[in-house]
Order: C-alpha cells, then structure tokens, then sequence
C-alpha cells in the first residue's frame, strides 16, 4: 500500500527503509502531521506518525476524507490520537508498544549521572584547559533511595540498573510487580510516600486523563531539598510551571528530562537561529540543575529497529486482513 511517513527524521529513515524491504511504496515527509500538512496524505491509504504529531478529531476527520485507512505509530505513547474518532471514521490506528525498554532506562540513569557528578561543566572547563575540581561534587548513588513510578517494562530495567549501584528501591505502580520485589528487595508504597522518601524519583508511566500533572504542587512539596527528579516519559506527567517554582526556592535538589509538556512548536527542529517562543522552556533552562535533552531516549540501533520492524508489521497484517496484535481498540481509549 502507498504510506505517507510524517516528522521522518534522517536517522530513522534507512532503519524503515530496511524493515519495509521494498514491499510498500513510502513516501517521506519532515513535516510533521497537524491540520494544514493533513493534505499531503492524498492518495495514500496509511500514515505513519510520531508522538509530536497532531492526529487530533479535526485532522484525523480530513485524513479520513482524503482516503486514508491506517495509521502506524512509531512510538508506544498514543495521547496524541484521539482514539474515539478514529474508531468513528473506521479508522485502524497501532502503536509500538515496546521497542527497547533498555534505550529509555538507560538515557535516564545517563541523565542522572550528567547532572550528579556535573559531566557538562567539567568537560566545558576542560576544554578550556581549567582543570580544577571547584563546582564538581557529586554524590554516590550507592545506599541512596529511588523511586520508580511505574514499573513496566521500562520501570523494571530503571529497578535492575538502580539496584546494580546498590540503592534502595521504592515503587508505586497501579499493579505491583511482585517478581521485582523478590529479585530487587523492591518496597511497594504510595506516591505520597515515595516522594517523601525518595533521594531519586525516576518517571516511567503513560501519559492519560488521570495522571495529567501527577507531579504538581502538592507531590513537588512532599519531596526531599536535595532530590532528583527524572522524567524520560512524558512532559505533562510534570507541572513545569509548580517545578520552575520549586527551582527557584531551592526545594529539590535537580530536574532531568527527556521530554517537556508542550514540545510542539519546539522540538524535533533546529531553533538555533530564530531561538524559541516559549517563555516557560527558557525559563526551564535557565537553571543549572536543569538537564533537559530533545526527546532522544529512543535513539539508539537496536529501539530504532524495532520500532520500524513493527511499525511495518502493524501495516502487513492490516494489508493481509490479518489480526493486527498491536491495534488501538476501544478498551485503550483514554479520550
């Protein structure tokens, strides 16, 4: 079948390029999907898209009209499709609901490790030929507390890695992994709990309705002065707005994420030259105890692979008439 690919990045291309072995007619497209690029889908019958996508009820209504039967995620987040009108447009929409729960874990403890022993300020200097120590302390992960909120395929790697630099792991999962509290001492609790007693607090859930800013105000206030917080999930699980005020009163001790609330408009581009519009992310920024990397967890060989191993997959079965195992049916819908 014709496929039309948005936001394709030119890392990935050749990754899909393989996985499709010639047996679809693809066509790349930079643009990412949204109300006014919806067009480009004429004469195609699937879509491929990525979490920084627009397939909201308005675009996915004029995809519908231009012919267009299948959507092929290439990410296992779907908050950005609404489900119930693709369901009303026969519309079949999949996701790809793990590729490489190790490339996600990984980034984070990368993200831990960069902020807590202060690698970006010590390469700086160095390379400007300062190598003194002042600045550069750290502290040892070994005996600290981590919380892992939500222990799925991506939480349990962030329990295992945690565990290796010999912490103490609490959890908070809607249902516990009993397999991880008999390989890692894992302690179940609640949030509340967690975020008070946590010296790490590494994110890993979905983003839905009911955990929209799971981390706002009240949950940023229980935790401890010096805490890290991790978050290679999904923006909103954090009120940027409620953690840019506990940056400034000093109330934790860093922020490192992946992801941000509104990175539409942002990025996925290069902003170097015009600079960006959004006053919070400068804000964001701005602080030194602030590492924030342009939503790169999932790239590494083998998530790249997987992701497009799937995401051709997805669309074979559809083609076939065949079951598709990672279809988006009702019972997912969170809209």
């Amino acid at each position: 079948m014709k496929l039309l690919v948005y936001s394709a990045k030119d890392f990935e291309i050749p990754f899909l390029n393989k996985a499709n072995n010639n047996g679809h007619k693809v066509t790349y497209t930079k643009d990412a999907l949204n109300a006014e690029t919806a067009i480009q889908a004429v004469g195609h019958k699937a879509v491929s898209i990525f979490s920084g996508d627009d397939a909201s009820s308005l675009v996915l209504e004029k995809l519908s009209d231009l012919g267009v039967r299948y959507i092929s995620l290439r990410s296992a987040g779907y908050n950005n499709v609404h489900l119930k009108t693709a369901h009303k447009f026969g519309l079949k929409v999949a996701n790809v609901p793990e590729y490489s729960p190790y490339s996600i874990a990984e980034h984070a403890v990368a993200q831990l490790q960069t902020l807590n022993r202060k690698i970006i300020l010590a390469d700086k200097q160095v390379h400007s030929y300062n190598f003194l120590q002042n600045n550069l302390m750290g502290f040892d992960l070994n005996g600290k507390t981590v919380g892992i909120v939500g222990t799925g395929k991506i939480g349990s790697v962030m329990t295992k890695i945690m565990h290796g630099f010999g912490c103490k792991i609490l959890a908070h999962d809607l249902e516990p992994d009993y397999r991880l509290v008999q390989l890692y001492d894992v302690t179940y609790t609640s949030l509340d709990k967690l975020c008070e007693q946590s010296d790490i607090i590494s994110l890993h859930i979905p983003l839905t309705q009911e955990n929209y800013y799971l981390i706002g105000k009240q949950k940023l206030a229980l935790m401890k002065p010096d805490v890290i917080l991790i978050n290679t999930a999904r923006g909103a699980l954090v009120e940027t707005k409620e953690l840019i005020s506990a940056l400034e009163k000093k109330a934790i001790g860093g922020y490192c994420t992946d992801v941000y609330e509104k990175e539409v408009g942002s990025f996925f581009k290069d902003n170097s030259t015009e600079g960006i519009k959004d006053e919070l992310l400068k804000e964001l920024l701005s602080f030194p105890n602030v590492l924030l990397t342009p939503h790169q967890g999932f790239i590494t060989k083998e998530a790249l692979t997987n992701i497009a191993e799937v995401t051709f997959e997805n669309l074979n079965s559809w083609e076939k008439g065949k079951p598709c195992t990672n279809e988006l049916g009702l019972e997912t819908i969170h809209s």
